[in-house]
């Protein structure tokens, strides 16, 4: 399913997609749409675009979740979500993808 371009976070949601199977986000994480998305070391991410926040932390807001996938220890020190160097534009399409689960 194309999902395209999001004014929301200003990146692609069908490249997120190709992200997070590149980055190998399902070996921590339940994703729907995902293939072998089935992680159980972080939490599911179903209807993650209805969640209030981020981690506990902060509002889920694009900003919030672009600087959480880039940098997820400067919003929650000691997390156990590792900072994977994902680009701030790998980051908006990710946070695209994400935001369409619902």
């Amino acid at each position: 399913m194309a999902r395209g371009y999001s004014i929301e976070t200003g990146g692609n949601a069908d490249r997120g997609a190709q992200a997070i199977q590149q980055y190998g986000c399902g070996s921590c994480h339940m994703i729907p749409g995902i293939n072998r998305a089935n992680g159980l070391v972080g939490p599911p991410l179903m209807m993650f675009g209805r969640r209030t926040f981020i981690a506990g932390e902060v509002a889920n807001t694009p900003n919030n979740l672009v600087q959480w996938i880039q940098n997820p220890q400067s919003i929650e020190a000691g997390t156990a979500m590792p900072n994977m160097g994902i680009s701030e534009d790998q980051a908006r399409d990710i946070a695209a993808y994400l935001y369409t689960l619902r």
